[in-house]
C-alpha cells in the first residue's frame, strides 16, 4: 500500500472517529432533554448507509468525511405541529439548550481521555529529558546548564518524559524567560535555571524545540560508519560502500556525523577527498557532492549517504505503564496539558508570537495520522488524543459558526432575557464563516508548500 493511500486511510480513520464521539455528545444529551434528533450524519454529501431507530432518528455515513452534524427540530428551520412543540430544540431552557451545545466539545475532552487512558494502560515507551551535549554560545550554555543533567520541570510543571518537556517549552513561546528544574544524574541534586529567551528563535518546520536552545538530549547519535549508499548517488560513483567508516575529508579528522554533514552540504559539485577506513584498512577516495536545491530555494551538497545509528544510553528509554485507576489520572493530567498548550498556541497566533505560516491543514493531519498509525495502535491513540483536543478547543472558539459562538449568543440571551436577533446572528455566522474559511485556506496551502 502506497504512503498516500495509507496516510489517507488513516485520516478517514481518525477524522471518522473524532467526529462521531463530537456528535455523539450533541445527539446523547439532546436525547436527555427530550429534544427530537432528526438525523445523525457522519460525512456530509450523498449517503453510503442509512438506517432509522425507534424513536425515529436516521443515521447516516455519507460520502465525504469532512464533518458531520446533528439535525434536531428546531421551528427555526422546518416546521413544527403543535403537539410536537415540547421536542423542539428552540423551546428548551437556555441551560438546556447550552447543554446540548457544549457536549460536543466536551465528548472530545472525555475521548482523549479515554485514548490517554489506553495508551497508559497498554504501556508507551518514551525517553528521559537526558541532557547530552549543549551547543556553544546557546540560550542553555549561557543559562549554565551541563551534560548529564535530566530536565524536571518547566515553570514549576512537573516533567517526567521528553514529550511532556517538549510540548510545557513550546508553551512557553513569546516568554521572556523560562525556568527550568534539573537533577543531577550523578549526584541526584536539584537546582533550578533561568533561560534567557527574549532572542529566542525557533523554527518547528526545520528543527526541535530543544535545539532552538541548544540543548541535545540523549539519545542514539548519527555514527560516521555508512549503514547505505543510495542507488547512482555520487557516493556511489566514487566507490563508497555499505560499513565504510569515514576518518577524514579534505586531511580534516571526522568528529562525528553534523561535522560530516556540514562540510558535504557546504561543498555541492566541489570534489572532496575521502579517507575511509574499510575492513581494517584505509581506503582513499574522491566525492563530489551533487547540488541539490531545497525546498527554501538555498543549494546544497547531497552525497547519498545514511549513517549507522548508536544504541540507545542505558537508563534513558523506559515504559509508562500504570494500572487502570493510575491511568486515569495520567489521561486526565494529559488531556489538560494538551488543552492549556492548545489555549496558548491559539494566544500566540493572535499575539504575533506564533506565524499562520506554521498553521496545519488536513494534508499534515493525514500525514501525522499515518505515520502514528505506521508505528502502532500506542502512537495512534496519542494522536488521536491530540486532534481530539484541539478539535475540542477550537469548537469552543467565540465564532458563530462554531459550538463556541452558539454558546455566546446564549448567554447574551441569558444576561438580556432574550435571544439575540435572527438578522444579528446571521452577520455573525458569515464573518465567523469568511474567518474560518481563511484560516483554512491558510492552513490548506501551508500544507501544499510543505510537500
Amino acid at each position: 500500500m502506497s504512503g498516500a493511500v495509507w496516510n489517507l486511510l488513516s485520516f478517514i480513520v481518525a477524522l471518522g472517529v473524532l467526529i462521531t464521539v463530537h456528535e455523539f455528545g450533541h445527539f446523547w444529551v439532546a436525547r436527555k432533554n427530550g429534544v427530537l434528533v432528526k438525523r445523525f450524519s457522519i460525512g456530509f454529501g450523498k449517503a453510503l448507509l442509512r438506517w432509522r431507530d425507534k424513536q425515529g432518528t436516521e443515521f447516516v455515513i455519507a460520502a465525504i468525511p469532512l464533518g458531520g452534524y446533528v439535525r434536531m427540530l428546531d421551528e427555526r428551520v422546518d416546521p413544527v405541529l403543535p403537539q410536537f412543540k415540547d421536542l423542539a430544540f428552540n423551546h428548551k431552557t437556555v441551560w438546556q439548550r447550552m447543554a446540548i451545545i457544549a457536549a460536543g466539545p466536551a465528548a472530545n475532552f472525555i475521548f482523549a481521555v479515554f485514548a490517554l487512558w489506553l495508551m497508559y494502560l497498554l504501556g508507551v515507551q518514551t525517553m528521559r529529558p537526558i541532557v547530552a551535549a549543549v551547543a556553544p554560545q546557546s540560550i542553555a550554555a549561557q543559562a549554565g546548564i551541563s551534560p548529564q543533567q535530566q530536565i524536571v520541570s518547566v515553570n514549576q510543571h512537573q516533567a517526567t518524559d521528553a514529550s511532556s518537556v517538549n510540548l510545557l517549552l513550546v508553551e512557553q513561546i513569546g516568554r521572556d524567560a523560562i525556568t527550568l528544574g534539573l537533577r543531577d544524574i550523578a549526584t541526584q541534586q536539584q537546582r533550578s535555571v533561568q533561560l534567557d529567551t527574549r532572542n529566542w528563535q525557533f523554527n518547528p518546520e526545520t528543527q526541535s524545540v530543544f535545539d532552538s536552545l541548544g540543548l541535545q538530549l540523549a539519545r542514539p547519535q548519527a555514527l560516521t560508519d555508512i549503514a547505505a549508499v543510495a542507488d547512482g548517488s555520487a557516493a556511489q560513483q566514487a566507490g563508497v560502500l555499505a560499513n565504510d567508516k569515514i576518518l577524514q575529508i579534505d586531511n580534516v579528522a571526522i568528529r562525528d556525523w553534523p561535522q560530516l554533514q556540514g562540510i558535504i552540504v557546504n561543498a555541492a559539485e566541489q570534489p572532496l577527498t575521502l579517507l575511509l577506513l574499510r575492513d581494517g584498512k584505509e581506503v582513499s577516495l574522491t566525492a563530489t557532492p551533487e547540488l541539490s536545491i531545497t525546498a527554501d530555494g538555498f543549494s546544497q551538497g547531497v552525497l547519498g549517504i545514511t549513517p549507522k545509528v548508536s544504541d540507545w544510553p542505558d537508563g534513558v528509554l523506559y515504559t509508562q505503564r500504570y494500572g487502570v485507576f493510575d491511568a486515569v489520572g495520567a489521561g486526565v493530567a494529559h488531556t489538560w496539558q494538551l488543552t492549556r498548550l492548545s489555549v496558548a498556541m491559539i494566544g500566540k497566533l493572535l499575539s504575533g508570537d506564533v506565524s499562520v505560516k506554521h498553521l496545519s491543514g488536513p494534508i499534515s493531519i493525514a500525514q501525522g495520522a499515518g505515520t502514528t498509525a505506521s508505528i502502532g495502535l500506542v502512537a495512534f491513540l496519542s494522536f488521536l488524543a491530540l486532534i481530539s483536543v484541539n478539535l475540542a478547543v477550537i469548537n469552543l472558539l467565540p465564532l458563530p459558526v462554531l459550538d463556541g459562538g452558539h454558546l455566546m449568543y446564549m448567554l447574551l440571551e441569558l444576561m438580556r432575557g432574550k435571544p439575540v436577533s435572527e438578522k444579528t446572528q446571521e452577520i455573525g455566522f458569515r464573518f465567523g464563516a469568511l474567518i474560518l474559511l481563511t484560516l483554512m485556506g491558510i492552513a490548506l496551502l501551508n500544507d501544499i508548500s510543505r510537500l
